[in-house]
């Protein structure tokens, strides 16, 4: 698999944010409120450091929860059981996840503040 042509890989990247998306509800979800993002910054037309950051936070939110939904995926397949150690990296996972999003709810307020409410 290594050295493959980059639209072969950039195919399997597709492929793996499809999956994703048929799969994982949260994931449904962030891009649901990626979209909503889009939107807003459409129609407010902030600078384009608003952009930036907005977009570079939908971004990393959307990347741990693929790593997540990877994560989930390879540890059930390899240990179906239940596993106190396995928990704990799952829930990290997803505290991660969570983190991210918290973040960046935060910054969407905050762009909120300055550009839509004043």
């Amino acid at each position: 698999m290594k050295n493959q042509f980059f639209f072969k890989r950039m195919g399997f990247a597709l492929q793996g944010i499809s999956a994703a998306f048929r799969m994982e509800a949260s994931f449904r979800l962030q891009c649901l409120a990626t979209l909503f993002v889009l939107i807003v910054l459409s129609w407010s037309k902030p600078a384009l450091m608003w952009w930036a950051l907005l977009l570079l936070n939908c971004g990393m939110v959307l990347a741990a929860e693929l790593f997540n939904t990877a994560l989930e995926h390879l540890i059930d397949h390899l240990h179906p059981a239940l596993h106190p150690s396995i928990k704990i990296a799952k829930d990290c996972a997803a505290g991660a996840v969570l983190l991210l999003s918290m973040a960046a709810v935060g910054v969407f307020v905050a762009f909120l503040l300055e550009n839509v409410v004043c």
